[in-house]
């Protein structure tokens, strides 16, 4: 046991390191500029030349449903006709979580925007996120608090600086967010209700009740419906970023884009991107995320020569709902887990096995309230133990009223399959739901592609290193959102738009030629992979790993790659061919790769990150994983961008 938890163990008693910085040598990075992304050296970069080497050698009104979201079309002027296959725009926006939507409503003042989004707006991580927004409003609680939580729930790999901007600059943006409408739970004495949650020392969620992610993002797009300068593309799905190259490194000039209802190409031509996508759940076949998770937003800045970090971390939420141990069961499979959510043992949820027995205090002193990856996997190794499919969280023991008024959705959600929450534990199993790594990202949201800007799960910006700290990820979202905000506006002043630039790159093209049985059977085959990769990541690349099983998982994936690819090419589907399946399939491959690759280079567990073979904490290893844009080959269609990238 005392092996299982290494990753983590005894670091609340070890001090906060501080890195020491310098330089980064832009000629490690293969003809690619870094400039002002990051002022880490290279060698802080974890197994650079390993990671290269190896592949170079082989419930009220503000919280109802959909109906209260503004859907909107872009009609507007500033994006030419509304039938054209071309629309030239200031700043495009890929995603309409808090990140984008936020972004998006500050950077309207300066020009137009165009808000590019898979389905409906509404549907993002940011719409089922439950916790609430961690921030310093209490007196009692301060930013080295704060601070010392991030930095100890993320294993110390953390990066300060940005540890210290997010956690000063978040009281600021829930200020913003409320004076925008968004309302949040109020206590009897009229002051907001803090709530806590595993890893944090104080009291500091903001939330509004169990659903604050919904009413967030109510309040968002209701703000983004009011703009005349944003336009809103539902089911439109970013296929691949449009890039050039020159002396000074790659630029990024826009997106294609393909609508899903109409099946049509429309390229979007921008003086700067935002990606904010959000993650990668979907690789796994048990996730949190709804199903537009699909890693859309890092592959195709992998694609486009980005650079990639620390993608080995992924966060499983110790408890989502599990089907199995409902009374009633869902006629169904989900497409994505339902999350208890963190606050259920913030507010004093304790964990037992099937047998009844309180199992955390002896995985961890802080039992119920230890950070997420310790908890998952203490669940897990109960699961392996006993040969049980779940464990059961009790809620019970506290007042109905207050039970009711904290999460009204989790207590309806289980009343629907016969489970009281009042009365009977909840019984809940772990599931992927977070991305602590993703595109690397400096201060401001820069990336090392002039043009791009990333925010929230699809960016790595070094906060919270090897595990995400709770309700962390929506503080994330809103700060670097805001932060992005400026240089983007300079950019975009200093950048022209050039009506010849559409014509610079082939077009990707439906597969309108195709016979519709045919198409039929790709569909088919395209959903059995995908549910196999899936498979495989759960099997070999879970919440406990090892040497073999990453290699074996290597091997399978890149099978299962050679033949999906085969199978879609002999039946007439062309490389510049698009659709949405075959779309999110190269996506998931894409990411699916990185994580194994990440994982195989880091030789030791730390947070997020457990293997058997190095199951313990070493100093030497504490660094980033780096996956620079020439570390891994261009093989395949999903490593690859439809269209040739410009050399200028």
């Amino acid at each position: 046991m005392a092996s299982l938890l290494n990753g983590c163990a005894n670091l609340q008693n070890r001090g906060v390191l501080c890195l020491e910085k310098g330089p980064l040598q832009a000629s490690r990075v293969h003809g690619i500029s870094f400039k002002r992304l990051t002022e880490i050296e290279v060698s802080r970069f974890s197994s650079i030349s390993r990671l290269i080497c190896r592949r170079n050698h082989s419930l009220s009104q503000s919280r109802s449903t959909a109906r209260i979201y503004p859907t909107r079309t872009a009609t507007r002027a500033s994006l030419q006709d509304k039938d054209s296959d071309t629309k030239y725009v200031d700043f495009v926006v890929i995603g309409s979580g808090v990140a984008g939507l936020r972004y998006a409503l500050e950077v309207s003042k300066h020009g137009s925007v165009a808000i590019i989004t898979k389905a409906e707006p509404y549907e993002s991580n940011t719409n089922y996120a439950q916790g609430g927004v961690s921030a310093v409003l209490c007196p009692t609680d301060s930013v080295e608090s704060h601070m010392q939580d991030t930095i100890v729930a993320g294993a110390y790999l953390c990066d300060e600086e940005t540890v210290r901007v997010v956690c000063t600059e978040g009281p600021e943006r829930v200020k913003e967010l409320i004076a925008m409408g968004a309302s949040f739970d109020h206590g009897e004495d009229g002051r907001l209700h803090l709530a806590r949650e595993g890893g944090h020392s104080h009291n500091r969620i903001v939330h509004s009740a169990d659903m604050t992610g919904r009413e967030i993002e109510r309040a968002l797009l209701q703000a983004v419906d009011n703009d005349p300068k944003i336009s809103l593309f539902g089911h439109h799905f970013a296929i691949d970023l449009l890039t050039s190259q020159d002396e000074n490194g790659i630029n990024c000039h826009g997106v294609d884009v393909f609508n899903t209802e109409n099946q049509k190409i429309i390229r979007f031509i921008s003086k700067v991107t935002l990606l904010a996508s959000g993650g990668a759940g979907h690789i796994y076949p048990t996730t949190t995320n709804p199903p537009v998770a699909t890693g859309d937003g890092v592959a195709m800045a992998h694609r486009a020569h980005a650079v990639i970090s620390n993608m080995e971390f992924v966060q499983f939420h110790p408890t989502a709902l599990a089907d199995e141990g409902l009374p009633l069961k869902p006629a169904k499979r989900r497409e994505n887990a339902f999350l208890i959510t963190e606050a259920v043992r913030g507010d004093g949820g304790i964990l037992y096995n099937q047998s009844m027995q309180r199992f955390m205090p002896s995985y961890d002193d802080r039992a119920e309230l230890a950070p997420r990856d310790i908890v998952a996997r203490s669940i897990d190794d109960q699961l392996k133990k006993r040969g049980e499919k779940y464990v059961l969280l009790d809620i019970s023991h506290k007042q109905r009223e207050k039970i009711l008024s904290h999460f009204p959705n989790i207590a309806a959600e289980c009343l629907k399959y016969g489970l009281d929450i009042t009365s009977e534990p909840i019984p809940v199993v772990p599931a992927a739901h977070y991305m602590c790594g993703g595109v690397r990202a400096g201060l401001e949201g820069e990336t090392n592609i002039r043009g791009l800007y990333v925010a929230g799960e699809v960016a790595c910006t070094g906060l919270h290193g090897a595990n995400r700290l709770a309700s962390n990820s929506l503080l994330e979202a809103l700060v670097f959102a805001r932060r992005a905000v400026q240089p983007s506006i300079k950019c975009m002043e200093r950048t022209s738009l050039n009506p010849d630039c559409s014509t610079r790159w082939a077009r990707p093209v439906a597969p309108l030629v195709l016979k519709d049985n045919t198409i039929d059977k790709i569909s088919k085959r395209t959903r059995d992979i995908r549910l196999e990769l899936q498979s495989v990541m759960w099997e070999y690349v879970g919440i406990v790993r090892s040497t073999n099983r990453l290699k074996m998982a290597e091997w399978k994936i890149k099978d299962l790659e050679r033949e999906w690819e085969d199978y879609v090419f002999r039946r007439g589907w062309k490389p510049t061919m698009v659709g949405l399946e075959a779309c999110e399939m190269r996506n998931l491959f894409c990411c699916a790769r990185l994580v194994v690759e990440s994982a195989l280079s880091r030789q030791e567990s730390r947070g997020l990150h457990f293997t058997e073979d190095f199951p313990y904490l070493e100093e030497s290893e504490r660094k980033p994983t780096i996956i620079f844009p020439a570390a891994l080959p261009k093989l395949t269609w999903s490593t690859q961008q439809l269209h040739k990238q410009l050399q200028c």
